[in-house]
């Protein structure tokens, strides 16, 4: 944090580049992506941005390097110079599938196929389309991005890819956290939709390592939410004590619970959680002491036609305080909430 500065969190939510790759419609769609990430990083000037999930639509491109439309994705972030950190979504490792159209008349279209020394498809070779691991793209993204603040997590969760914990300092001392914010992958694509028993131990044991007395807040970012999402959803208009702007659909949530909401509403320093996946939803509401929250559909790909926009977070350090609204691709701002008492 900077000294006498709250600091602000950027959460970019369901991007989805490279949805329909092969189509006139899907590029347009990730240049419209690219418009709205810039004009909100403009607008907020954060210190961090979070990619909430599906970065990309791993299940749309024809190609095994999805780490360039990853890239794509990334790029108005690390154009200004700002950090990220980012954790996976059902989407971004998804196998591919076959549109129907490549198999009729005409058939399959010209494809590019790079490889890591990025030529291009010859004719002679054959594309791959097994997709890229998430495993495999969190490496990419590290090792060649110096503000990347992703991590892969511990190897024994594996599969689940992204589960880190990072911590906001504070401005007098950077030894002394202001807050932690935790990343958890909540499965899909290549294997189910949950957070794991597993994960939830790691989390336990790390947050008791890292913050023994709870003394310092805590804040979570998975992408599918959480069946508790679903206890709290508004009926249909968002009232109070939830507040957001569209409540356009029923929450999809992660096929099963494993643990990890009865250590978090057991946890007093754990102020929310943060969650995409659903493009029709963008409400806060509070769950026992804790608040659920949805990001903003952020991309032009996926399902949906809503405007776009994205999630901000800001953090105060004394008193410490965590407020959030939205901020649209037009620049209006809307649902503002105070998420700490």
């Amino acid at each position: 944090m900077r000294a006498g500065a709250p600091f602000k969190i950027v959460l970019f939510a369901d991007l989805h580049f490279g949805e329909s790759a092969w189509t006139d419609w899907g590029p347009l769609q990730d240049v419209n992506s690219s418009r709205v990430m810039s004009t909100v990083l403009d607008d907020e000037a954060p210190g961090l941005v979070i990619y909430l999930g599906d970065v990309i639509t791993a299940n749309n491109i024809a190609i095994a390097n999805a780490s360039l439309y990853w890239d794509q994705a990334i790029s108005p972030t690390r154009a200004r110079g700002i950090p990220w950190a980012s954790v996976f979504g059902n989407h971004d490792d998804a196998a591919f599938e076959w549109p129907l159209e490549w198999l009729s008349s005409p058939g399959i279209p010209q494809l590019r196929c790079p490889t890591e020394a990025n030529s291009s498809y010859s004719g002679e070779e054959e594309c791959d389309f097994r997709g890229t691991p998430h495993l495999e793209l969190m490496k990419k993204e590290i090792d060649h991005n110096v503000l990347s603040h992703s991590k892969k997590g511990p190897k024994d969760l594996w599969p689940s890819i992204s589960n880190y914990v990072l911590n906001v300092s504070s401005s007098h001392d950077p030894n002394i956290a202001v807050a932690y914010l935790y990343f958890l992958d909540s499965g899909g694509g290549s294997y189910p939709q949950v957070i794991s028993s597993e994960q939830a131990e790691w989390f336990l044991h790390k947050a008791q390592e890292i913050n023994p007395d709870s003394r310092v807040p805590e804040i979570v970012f998975w992408h599918i939410p959480s069946k508790a999402y679903e206890k709290v959803a508004p009926k249909s208009a968002i009232e109070r004590p939830c507040v957001g702007s569209i409540n356009k659909e029923s929450v999809a949530a992660q096929e099963a619970e494993m643990g990890i909401m009865d250590i978090l509403v057991n946890r007093s320093s754990v102020k929310a959680v943060f969650a995409g996946h659903n493009h029709g939803l963008d409400w806060c509401c509070p769950y026992q002491r804790l608040w659920l929250c949805y990001a903003r559909h952020s991309g032009y790909g996926g399902y949906g036609d809503w405007a776009r926009g994205a999630r901000i977070l800001e953090i105060t350090e004394k008193p410490f305080s965590l407020k959030s609204w939205i901020r649209m691709e037009d620049g209006a701002v809307h649902s503002q909430v105070t998420l700490t008492t």
